[in-house]
C-alpha cells in the first residue's frame, strides 16, 4: 500500500526536464520570426537584382539552408561534453587568430562594400569574426578559470598575471578587426573578454579603471578613422544630410515612425522596397517596427530579454555546482547575444552610430546563424549537464 501510495504521488509531482524547454522554445521563436521576416524583406530587393536571379525566394532559399546547417551544429554542439569544449578552447580561440589572418591575405580574403571579412569557400562566404565571439566565449571562460588564483592577490600580481596577457591577446584580435575594419565585432568580443573577467570575480577597482581606459581608447579609435567619424557625425544628425552619411538612419527612422502601435501589417512595408539598405540583415529590426509597430518591437526584446536571463541564471545555476567554466561560458553566451542585440537595436532606432552588427537569430546571414546556435547549443549543454548532477548522475 505504502509502495502504491509513492508511485501515485511520483506521478503528481512535476518531474525535472532534462532541458531548459522554455528556453528551447525561445530560441525557436526567434528563429522562425527571423524567417518570416528575412523573406518579407528581401523579396522586394531579390526581384531586382541581377546577382540573385531576379528570384524573390534568393534569400529565403539561402537562409534556410543557413537555419538547416546551423540547427545540425547546434545538436553536434550539445552532444558534445562541456569538458571537451573547455579543454580545446585555446586551440579554437587560436584558430580563430589565423582565419582572421587569412581573411587579410590578398586573394585569399574577399572584399565586399570596402571591407575586407570574408573567406570565400566556393558555395558560401565565411566571415571569421563570428566565429570568434564564440572561440572568444570559450577561451575567455577558461582563462579567467586558469587565473582564479590571482584575481584576488596583490594589485602588481593581478595586473601582471591576469590583466596584462588577457589585454595583450585581445589587442591582437582587436587590430585583425580593425584592418578589416569590423569594429562592431570588435565591441562585441572586447564586452564577453571583460564580462568574462567581471563575472570570474576580477577587482572591481582595476576594472573600473580598465573600463575607463577602454572607453578612452574606443573615442580615439572614433576620432582617428575618418570612416567612423564620419558614421557619428552622420548618427548625432542624420536630417542633416538624408541622402548621404544620414541615409540608412534616416530611412530606418522612417520605418519605425510608419510602424506606430500594430504596424501596417506584414509585408506592406514601404522601406523595404530599396529605400532602406541592408533591410534583411543590419536593419531588420526597423521592417519589424514598420510591419508589426511598437506590439512586434517588444516582443522581439522580450524574446531576448529572456533567452539573457535563462543563460544567466543558467550559469548561476552551474557556478552553485562548481562548474566554474560551465559557468562563465553560459553566461558568455548571454553577454554575446545580449551586447549585440543591444546595438544592433540601439542603431536601428537612432540611438547608437551605424556598427555593421546582424540581430543574432534573425538577421540573414549564414556565419552568424550558424555561430549563434552553435554558442547556444553549448548553453543547452551547460544546461542538460547541471540538471544531471541534480538528479544524481555525472555528465
Amino acid at each position: 500500500m505504502r509502495q502504491l501510495f509513492s508511485q501515485a504521488i511520483k506521478r503528481l509531482r512535476p518531474s525535472m526536464s532534462a532541458y531548459d524547454e522554455a528556453l528551447f522554445w525561445c530560441i525557436t521563436l526567434l528563429l522562425t520570426i527571423g524567417l518570416v521576416m528575412v523573406y518579407s524583406s528581401s523579396i522586394a530587393m531579390a526581384e531586382v537584382d541581377k546577382d540573385t536571379g531576379f528570384s524573390s525566394n534568393y534569400f529565403l532559399i539561402r537562409h534556410v539552408v543557413f537555419l538547416a546547417v546551423g540547427i545540425a551544429a547546434a545538436f553536434i554542439s550539445f552532444s558534445i561534453s562541456t569538458k571537451t569544449w573547455q579543454q580545446y578552447s585555446p586551440m579554437l580561440f587560436m584558430l580563430g587568430i589565423v582565419l582572421l589572418i587569412l581573411v587579410l591575405v590578398p586573394h585569399i580574403g574577399k572584399e565586399v562594400n570596402g571591407s575586407r571579412r570574408w573567406l570565400s569557400l566556393v558555395v558560401i562566404n565565411l566571415q571569421p569574426s563570428e566565429l570568434m565571439k564564440l572561440f572568444v566565449v570559450l577561451y575567455a571562460a577558461d582563462y579567467t578559470v586558469r587565473k582564479a588564483i590571482n584575481m584576488n592577490g596583490s594589485f602588481l600580481e593581478s595586473v601582471t598575471k591576469v590583466l596584462l596577457p588577457m589585454f595583450m591577446v585581445m589587442m591582437v584580435v582587436g587590430a585583425l578587426l580593425l584592418l578589416e575594419p569590423d569594429f562592431g565585432a570588435f565591441t562585441v568580443i572586447t564586452a564577453i573578454a571583460m564580462g568574462a573577467l567581471f563575472l570570474g570575480g576580477f577587482n572591481w577597482k582595476l576594472f573600473a579603471g580598465l573600463f575607463m581606459f577602454l572607453g578612452v581608447a574606443f573615442v580615439g579609435l572614433v576620432v582617428s578613422s575618418p570612416y567612423r567619424m564620419q558614421r557619428v557625425l552622420g548618427f548625432l544628425d542624420p536630417w542633416k544630410d538624408p541622402y548621404g552619411k544620414g541615409y540608412q538612419l534616416s530611412h530606418s527612422l522612417i520605418a519605425f515612425g510608419r510602424g506606430e502601435w500594430s504596424g501596417v501589417g506584414l509585408g506592406a512595408s514601404v522601406e523595404k522596397l530599396s529605400y532602406l539598405p541592408e533591410a534583411h540583415t543590419d536593419f531588420l529590426m526597423a521592417i519589424i517596427a514598420e510591419e508589426f509597430g511598437f506590439i512586434g518591437v517588444a516582443v522581439v526584446i522580450l524574446l531576448f530579454s529572456f533567452l539573457i536571463f535563462r543563460a544567466f541564471m543558467i550559469g548561476v545555476q552551474a557556478a552553485k555546482l562548481e562548474r566554474h567554466w560551465q559557468a562563465l561560458a553560459a553566461q558568455g553566451v548571454g553577454t554575446w547575444m545580449g551586447v549585440q542585440a543591444f546595438i544592433n537595436i540601439g542603431v536601428n532606432m537612432g540611438l547608437m552610430p551605424t556598427k555593421g552588427l546582424t540581430l543574432p537569430l534573425l538577421s540573414f546571414g549564414g556565419s552568424g546563424i550558424v555561430a549563434n546556435l552553435i554558442a547556444l547549443g553549448v548553453l543547452m549543454r551547460i544546461d542538460y549537464e547541471s540538471r544531471q548532477l541534480i538528479r544524481g548522475y555525472r555528465s
